[in-house]
């Protein structure tokens, strides 16, 4: 029986806005998944970002320490140390800025809600689709977890060659779900209420039984895998349904509601005093947006954007019980630990006090529970369901650039702040190294632009006239 031929870029489309893009499937390869060596694999590239950073001392140890959450990903992953983002330093400018300017585009930033260039993403995109992605494709998804918003570059990562964001931050569950799936219309006096109660899937209802239904012209595993995923989406639509409900019963019930009661938009972190916010609140909102992203990534819906798990500076007074692989490790008080209150009580203070001399056991409890975050994310995209028509993931066929704000969270000494800060990349495919920790030494400039030679990327980061170093030692 020869086999049906689907587009990759197959859509379900609804009313609306709604396009539901599909899995791959087994009719949209050429050729078969096992063994298809030179299978056509969508050039990604994406940002990902977390706040306050990795103390170089704690760097080097691996991951025996904070890095111990990228442990099992170790085979995919290439760590850079001793990057250097030093020429990113502006006499006057709080660091927090100046490293998180630097996150992907290694340039000092150019005001306060731009960055000093484009980044990693976009140069890679307008290289492979300098006419702009194929219909039904998101140009740029950018979306995060974050509090502190005094500027534009703390928690956007993605950038255009004039520095200016290369898409709108889509900061709340449900409009990153609107996002990627569309909107159902509604002549409601009230479509946000209107929109709680419907599904995007109900537009697409019928074309889903075709394709799910006996008449399918899917084989018996596309069928189910599609049924799996149609499923997928349901849930995470009523996970961001759940989220917004209780997010309106807050409202409701206290019409004037504390800080901690805020966690987005411009009162999220009034007068930067930080919000009280638990472990299990902060991780039930990340891993929903982590999970509508990687879904996004596997619909094909994107191929290029950032992604942020907590601002530059972050100010959080979190409470918990941090647990990993079962294990209780620490139990996050900041405010109780730090004997303070206002923005003195804040995780973001640990980084202040850090001291290479000590355990800085509290410091380790959070940047230990950054990279579970991370690795939450990078882990949906390295499973079964992500897996590729050349029998890899879409975690290893494409470009995943991590990194933060500074090498040293104490503000006393620029050039070790912004020192040693913390990168890691993917293997995109073949092109870079895996399963190494690779002392690079060298500016930031000087990776990127290495990372861009590896993407087929002419164009270079940075001023056409400079010294640079080699960092082709990156390189598969």
């Amino acid at each position: 029986m020869k086999r049906t031929h689907l587009n990759r870029r197959t859509l379900l489309q609804g009313l609306g806005t709604v396009a539901i893009g599909l899995p791959l499937l087994e009719e949209m390869t050429v050729t078969p998944v096992l063994g298809a060596a030179k299978a056509d694999i969508p050039v990604r590239a994406f940002n990902v970002f977390f706040g306050l950073g990795i103390p170089s001392p704690l760097q080097n140890e691996g991951y025996d320490g904070v890095l111990e959450p990228l442990k099992p990903l170790r085979d995919k992953l290439l760590v850079m140390k001793n990057v250097d983002h030093v020429r990113c330093d502006m006499p006057g400018i709080n660091a927090h800025f100046d490293g998180a300017s630097a996150a992907f585009t290694a340039m000092p930033a150019e005001g306060t809600a731009k960055a000093g260039g484009p980044s990693i993403d976009q140069l890679i995109r307008q290289q492979y689709h300098p006419d702009g992605l194929p219909p039904g494709m998101i140009s740029t998804l950018i979306a995060g977890t974050f509090f502190r918003r005094s500027r534009v570059v703390r928690y956007t990562h993605s950038f255009k060659d004039d520095g200016t964001p290369a898409a709108a931050m889509q900061e709340k569950p449900r409009d990153l779900f609107s996002r990627i799936f569309g909107e159902v219309p509604t002549d409601s006096l009230d479509p946000r209420r209107q929109r709680l109660s419907r599904s995007v899937l109900d537009s697409v209802v019928q074309q889903a039984k075709h394709y799910t239904g006996q008449n399918s012209p899917l084989g018996k595993v596309s069928r189910s895998r599609l049924q799996d995923h149609l499923d997928r989406v349901r849930e995470y639509e009523q996970r961001t349904i759940e989220f917004e409900k209780k997010a309106e019963e807050r409202r409701r019930d206290l019409p004037v509601p504390p800080a901690s009661q805020l966690p987005h938009g411009n009162e999220a972190d009034p007068s930067g005093q930080g919000i009280d916010i638990t472990l299990e609140e902060l991780t039930t909102e990340w891993r929903l947006m982590a999970d509508l992203y990687a879904l996004a990534i596997a619909m094909d819906r994107c191929r290029f954007g950032s992604i942020t798990f907590l601002a530059a500076g972050e100010r959080i007074r979190l409470t918990g019980d941090y647990k990993y692989n079962g294990e209780k490790r620490f139990v996050f008080d900041d405010a109780k630990q730090l004997k303070a209150s206002g923005d003195k009580g804040c995780s973001h203070e640990w980084w202040h006090k850090f001291n290479e001399k000590k355990s800085n056991e509290q410091l380790r409890a959070h940047a230990h529970m950054k990279m579970r975050e991370v690795a939450y994310f990078l882990q949906r995209l390295d499973e079964q369901d992500a897996m590729e028509a050349n029998g890899k993931t879409i975690l290893e066929n494409s470009l995943f650039t991590i990194s933060t704000e500074s090498g040293d969270g104490r503000h006393n000494d620029v050039k070790r702040e912004l020192s040693g800060v913390f990168h890691a990349v993917t293997g995109a495919n073949g092109r870079f190294k895996t399963g190494e920790i690779v002392d690079v030494k060298a500016e930031g400039l000087d990776a990127y632009n290495q990372l861009l030679r590896g993407m087929g990327v002419q164009r270079n980061l940075g001023p056409e006239k400079r010294d640079t170093k080699s960092v082709d030692q990156i390189r598969a």
